[in-house]
């Protein structure tokens, strides 16, 4: 079955960065459309980032130019880099999956999810 396992989450100051990782098994990460969600505390989980099998990369407004994602293909795993942080930015980062579909942006076009990997930002 497929299994996603965020890590890298933690506590830092704004300004900082982190690295989350997403270690997939169960499916082929250059293969699936992969994304980063992410829930704060009372909000809608929205979108923060996807890869598609093709290399294409999509970002929201609030992350562009300061998050990256990436894969490593031999290590079946999906990044997501994220400098300047910033506060508001604080939320649980959930990895998710899907075989198909053009829609990136939108939880329910994702059949696979991880547990979350909770990040805070300081002030």
């Amino acid at each position: 079955q497929v299994q996603l396992v965020e890590s890298g989450g933690g506590l830092v100051q704004a300004g900082d960065s982190l690295r989350l990782s997403c270690a997939a098994s169960g499916l082929t990460v250059s293969t699936y459309k992969m994304a980063w969600f992410r829930q704060a505390p009372g909000l809608e989980r929205e979108f923060v980032s996807a890869l598609f099998f093709s290399g294409r990369t999509y970002y929201s407004d609030s992350v562009k130019g300061r998050f990256t994602i990436t894969r490593d293909n031999a290590k079946n795993t999906v990044y997501l880099q994220m400098n300047s942080l910033k506060p508001e930015d604080t939320a649980i980062y959930y990895c998710a999956a899907d075989w198909s579909g053009s829609t990136y942006n939108k939880a329910e076009a994702y059949d696979h999810w991880g547990q979350g990997t909770q990040v805070t930002v300081s002030s």
